[in-house]
């Protein structure tokens, strides 16, 4: 009796297995955007198709257990084993992952990634060593450091000294790093909390030129996607000098099963640096996601990742006190300079393909934040007897979300996309404060204490149409932001609010000459809120709570083959009057409006597909409007710029590269009297990528220049000095440094 099943069994089976099937398919990305001209083949039957516009495809006679195999440019490959009867309902969605690894997948007519594009190839060809790296990938962004490692970076980007995020909206999956009216200065992003090794994309633009984009996206904008997947688990260890550590694991707990997909990561690390008084810097990074496909056209993410981090910091020191040996160029004056910081986020995103013409994308977080900060600029200026240190803190949190609709149209054969938004943050600031200090154990005096309530409410609309050749891209944008302040150093109760709306209009042209030239032109205005606390001063300053900024760029991109790109762009900003909040000294200096004017341009080049060259330049030309002619310059606005690099990848594994910053003299104060001195880097980077592991060595600054990561013209006093002095305070950059590194593929 047993036999007879078992070969009634085997029959049934056989017969399912021989009878054909129709594969009627949708290939879209992880986030149900269709991919137009996916190949698809059925190795078995020697067939191939093309999926239409909206990515769909249609293969006869297909059995279950074949093969199939779908690729597109700019995605990975995939093979999908067609083993259950579920790959033959109708529209199942064949999911592809963004996966750039060569100029020649790069495509130019499209109207914003085409830089993006190149940099995720830099991105994927070589590992990246830290956040801060990752914002390096842009073309034209700097970064500094000038406390410790634990404090954000200094960021400068189109004539912009942008400080710590005034200027540049960045964002990790939908959500926010710049925080709004911040204990230390306006837009502070502190980016530690993200982890290299789960980033899978970036997406950049500059100027204020995109209508998802608001708050501090005036010189432009940095988006990061973290991973769905991991392609491999990993463990990876780092040594190297002045007591460097590094440990790094990331492990797939749901790898692709039933369209779902889970990991963990995390890392540790701590270092003393290369400062003569040990920073003493730990940090560490948990994070977890999960992404399913609930249906085959709607798909739920969730993750959550915390990070806490504590340094000791040289702070900034002045030139006389190298110069005269009382300290050495890695010395300090106060060496009791630091903080701790830390941030937990709570997020959730959602992609809903509504119909194979419209998608619903939702994002969600909640972020919990707390910092504190000691620094001292000005060492015995005020107090000769206990010294000039101040204490920034707050606690924060932040909720926040937003919800996107796409419609995909034609109109008379014309492509037309209809994007439209909405959503909100809102921001529970308690306890936000400056305090005078000693030794960071004393609190000789508290300046202010507060609480902040800030929220922003924003919509958009936009429409893309490609018309021949043409493609017009036009939006606007409208946000609205509600301002509420409390002393809690005021004797009496007496809070204090303010609303006001702005509307951001947005027009950009893109003319695609053939495939191989683009030419475009961009405008729009742009804005970066101001502190509550400015906002809300009891004074009668002409004060700009939401100051614009008017921007353009006329450029082209250029592809005359597969193996070359150009691109290059001539822009124009302006930026209305405003007042800062200086968090260093509780105070509120005005500034006057300013333009700025330059040019961008770089080039990649991949003449082998183990060679890849990459180099941009950047001119601008910073000056204040109301100030008079010669008293105009901007401070520490960067003038010329320029980095790249060149790497080799092998097909044994062997890959090297040798990559360079530069920035040149820039103006410390308003009348150029004073110079910040520029530099010219090198780093180099060799190692080995196999199956099962990868081993590198990295050597930052290879030729060991003496060169200033920050400046600042400021006035301070020594102890035992009798008058100030005003000069460049600076914080020394990296001297020759190796790291080495191994990581372990699984």
């Amino acid at each position: 009796m047993m036999k007879k099943l078992y070969t009634l069994f085997t029959f049934l089976l056989l017969t399912v297995a021989a009878r054909a099937h129709t594969l009627n398919g949708i290939v879209t990305d992880e986030n149900a955007v269709s991919i137009p001209g996916a190949k698809v083949s059925l190795p078995s039957m020697n067939k191939q198709v093309l999926a239409n516009t909206l990515g769909e495809f249609v293969l006869t006679d297909v059995h279950l257990g074949d093969s199939l195999i779908i690729e597109a440019g700019g995605y990975e490959k995939r093979l999908f084993i067609l083993d259950r009867e579920k790959y033959f309902q109708a529209d199942y969605v064949f999911i592809l992952y963004p996966q750039v690894k060569s100029l020649e997948e790069v495509n130019i007519n499209e109207s914003f990634n085409t830089l993006s594009r190149t940099a995720n190839i830099d991105l994927n060809l070589q590992p990246v060593r830290s956040s801060q790296d990752l914002l390096t990938l842009v073309p034209g962004l700097f970064i500094a450091q000038h406390a410790g490692g634990g404090k954000a970076e200094q960021l400068f980007l189109r004539g912009f000294d942008i400080d710590h995020g005034t200027d540049v909206a960045l964002s990790l999956d939908g959500m926010p790093v710049n925080m709004v009216s911040h204990a230390h200065g306006q837009g502070y992003s502190d980016m530690h909390f993200i982890m290299p090794e789960v980033i899978d994309r970036i997406d950049f633009g500059k100027g204020p030129y995109d209508v998802t984009k608001g708050n501090f996206a005036t010189a432009g904008h940095v988006d990061f996607q973290t991973r769905d997947r991991l392609q491999n688990n990993l463990l990876g260890l780092e040594y190297g000098m002045f007591n460097h550590k590094r440990i790094t694991s990331a492990i797939n707990i749901l790898n692709g099963n039933n369209g779902q997909n889970a990991y963990f990561a995390t890392d540790y690390m701590l270092t003393d640096n290369y400062f003569d008084s040990p920073q003493d810097f730990k940090r560490i990074n948990l994070f977890a996601k999960y992404t399913g496909m609930v249906s085959p056209t709607f798909k739920l993410s969730a993750q959550i990742s915390t990070f806490s981090s504590s340094w000791n910091a040289s702070g900034q020191i002045p030139e006389r006190a190298v110069q005269s040996g009382i300290i050495s160029r890695f010395g300090a004056i106060d060496n009791t300079e630091g903080g701790e910081t830390s941030r937990t986020n709570l997020q959730i995103g959602l992609v809903n393909k509504l119909s194979p013409k419209s998608i619903l994308k939702s994002d969600f977080f909640v972020s919990d934040y707390q910092f504190t900060l000691y620094s001292n600029f000005t060492f015995f200026l005020e107090d000769a007897i206990n010294g000039d240190q101040i204490r920034q803190s707050e606690k924060r949190r932040v909720y926040g979300g937003k919800t996107e609709w796409k419609r995909f149209l034609s109109l008379n054969d014309h492509k037309l996309t209809i994007t439209s938004g909405a959503g909100f943050r809102y921001d529970d600031i308690n306890d936000i404060g400056l305090a005078k200090t000693t030794n960071r154990k004393i609190v000789r005096e508290q300046v202010q204490l507060g609480d902040i309530d800030e929220t922003n409410l924003f919509g958009y609309v936009s429409a893309e149409l490609e018309v021949n050749k043409f493609i017009f891209n036009v939006g606007l944008r409208a946000d609205n932001f509600n301002f509420y302040y409390v002393d809690k150093l005021d004797s009496l109760y007496n809070p204090r609010n303010l609303s006001q709306s702005v509307a951001l209009p947005k027009v950009n042209v893109f003319y695609n000459v053939n495939k191989k030239v683009q030419l475009y032109l961009k405008s729009g205005i742009g804005y970066h809120s101001n502190d509550t606390r400015v906002v809300l001063a009891n004074d009668n300053l002409n004060r700009k709570v939401l100051p614009l900024a008017y921007g353009s760029d006329l450029g082209f991109t250029y592809k005359p083959n597969s193996k070359l790109l150009f691109n290059g762009a001539a822009w124009y900003l302006y930026s209305e009057q405003e007042f800062v909040y200086v968090g260093d000294a509780g105070v509120v200096e005005p500034s006057g409006s300013s333009e700025r004017i330059g040019f961008d341009f770089g080039t990649t080049f991949q003449p082998l597909n183990w060679l890849f060259i990459y180099a941009n330049v950047n001119y601008a030309h910073a000056r204040s409007v109301t100030d008079p002619e010669g008293q105009n310059y901007i401070p520490l606005a960067p003038k010329i710029t320029s980095n790249g690099k060149a790497q080799v990848n092998f097909k044994n594994g062997l890959y090297a590269s040798l990559a360079y910053k530069y920035m040149g003299d820039r103006p410390a104060n308003e009348d150029n009297s004073v110079i910040a001195r520029g530099y010219f880097v090198n780093d180099f980077t060799l190692g080995l990528q196999k199956k099962s592991f990868v081993i590198s060595g990295t050597v930052q600054n290879i030729f060991n220049v003496a060169w200033n990561e920050t400046q600042f013209l400021t006035e301070s006093r020594l102890k035992d000095e009798l008058q100030p002095v005003e000069e460049i305070h600076f914080t020394p950059g990296t001297p020759f440094n190796f790291r080495a590194q191994v990581k372990f593929l699984f």
